[in-house]
């Protein structure tokens, strides 16, 4: 069953188009004063000139090493499990043969790629690592010629990452419960 919608006709003015053909020409001559009169700028000249980022801009995760140039991660996946757009996969070492040279050497992971194509800058990665082997850039340019160089793996992460001091997420939390003396920690 159709429903009839009874429109009422067009008055003279709105069948000429006049009123919006006059707003339209308003609005172009408003630009046109502001560009060509004042100068105002209203276009970044981007590779150039780059937006300045707030104080809590989430950009695309990377990971660190520490003194001794290896990777902080242990493999313990839980950056993994708490993406939600599953972008991270984790390859723990297993039985993959990895040398042993230093402490914690067995618990590398063997392979650790991000996929920024599917990454959505959530930041949970970052906040659930207990050993602060991940962390968010602040830039906000990725780009790439193909969709597998969108696909970071563990050294281009680390390349990203650089290195960084010991583990200070705890101490820091250790230090805040023992101001507040309702945890009895020694430092």
């Amino acid at each position: 069953m159709a429903v009839v919608v009874n429109r009422k006709p067009l008055t003279f003015w709105e069948r000429l188009y006049l009123p919006a053909i006059i707003g339209g020409l308003k609005v172009t001559l408003k630009h046109a004063y502001n560009t060509l009169i004042l100068r105002k700028v209203v276009t970044m000249e981007y590779p150039e000139q780059k937006w300045t980022l707030p104080t809590g801009y989430r950009g695309a995760p990377y990971l660190v090493k520490d003194q001794e140039g290896s990777t902080k991660c242990v493999s313990c996946q839980l950056c993994e499990f708490v993406c939600p757009p599953k972008a991270i996969r984790i390859t723990p070492p297993g039985n993959s043969g990895q040398k042993a040279d230093r402490t914690n050497a067995e618990k590398m992971p063997a392979e650790f790629e991000i996929n920024m194509l599917r990454c959505i800058y959530c930041g949970f990665c970052q906040e659930v690592c207990p050993e602060e082997a991940i962390f968010l850039q602040k830039d906000y340019s990725l780009v790439a010629l193909s969709r597998s160089e969108m696909i970071y793996n563990k050294e281009k992460l680390l390349s990203l990452g650089g290195e960084v001091g010991g583990i200070q997420k705890w101490k820091h939390k250790l230090e805040e419960a023992k101001a507040q003396e309702n945890f009895p920690v020694k430092l």
